[in-house]
């Protein structure tokens, strides 16, 4: 093999980055358009440019609250949460009671207007924004979204606040009709996003690595469980564990979800 060699009244003229050039180390002489390593010129010969580093991801603390932009569905559920519990603390109490009745899930409405109720009953917050349910809408809901989209979380919050809903009330209905409990079982107050809650937390779990996965399953299911061992309110408890197991059972199809969009932001991206 016959070593090239340039003549010494020859100079090489620098080739620009990512060119094919026959004198780059690792490129064939003769042969076009050959896609080699990025090199520059340097006294005797070419040597080859590091690739850059990928930047390190920054830190964004405020991508744990909903943005109008970011999360739209979860900041428009919120602000509305947020009126909602204006009226329940500064309005009549007459009025408040009113209002909460009629968008109780309890069976007699379940039976009259389904549709309107199981909306109506998902605009109150149990206990205000300041409860542990409605922080953690916020939070939840807004990771959720940030990974899943907006529609598909709104429903997975529906699909857990609406089954969670009639596989509590359902078997109140029956016991009813077969007399084990009282026909004023039929009236009870029934309202707010704890399941719906619920089922998006058990599937963000899904989504999260498993070193945050196990401590945020086991914390808010121990929490759910010391709930239903106190027995104050046993039907919204076994609501909230049924909840939290439809949200677990999502984990296919929301991993799916997130795979596909995190593929949609890396093509509008390239």
């Amino acid at each position: 093999m016959v070593e090239r060699t340039a003549p010494p009244h020859e100079t090489a003229a620098p080739a620009p980055a990512g060119a094919p050039v026959s004198d780059v180390p690792g490129l064939l002489d003769g042969v076009p358009r050959q896609r080699g390593p990025r090199a520059t010129a340097v006294a005797g010969g070419w040597e080859p440019v590091p690739a850059a580093e990928p930047r390190p991801q920054k830190l964004r603390p405020w991508w744990l609250l909903p943005t109008p932009t970011g999360t739209p569905f979860t900041f428009g559920y919120a602000i509305v949460l947020c009126l909602t519990s204006l009226i329940s603390a500064y309005a009549d109490p007459a009025l408040v009671h009113a209002l909460l009745q009629g968008s109780s899930t309890d069976v007699t409405h379940l039976v009259r207007t389904p549709g309107l109720v199981l909306i109506g009953s998902a605009l109150w917050v149990a206990g205000g924004v300041t409860s542990p349910f409605a922080i953690a809408f916020v939070l939840v809901l807004a990771a959720l979204e940030r990974r899943i989209g907006g529609v598909r979380t709104a429903g997975v919050f529906l699909l857990g606040h609406v089954a969670a809903t009639l596989a509590t009330e359902v078997p109140v209905g029956l016991a009813v009709l077969a007399g084990h409990l009282p026909g004023s079982s039929l009236h009870r107050l029934d309202y707010g996003v704890s399941f719906g809650v619920a089922a998006g937390i058990g599937a963000l779990a899904g989504l999260l690595p498993l070193w945050l996965r196990l401590p945020l399953l086991a914390g808010f299911g121990w929490m759910l469980l010391q709930d239903l061992l106190a027995f104050t309110d046993p039907m919204t408890n076994w609501g909230h564990l049924i909840a939290l197991v439809i949200g677990v059972a999502t984990w296919p199809l929301v991993r799916r979800w997130r795979d596909g969009r995190r593929l949609l932001q890396a093509a509008h991206q390239a």
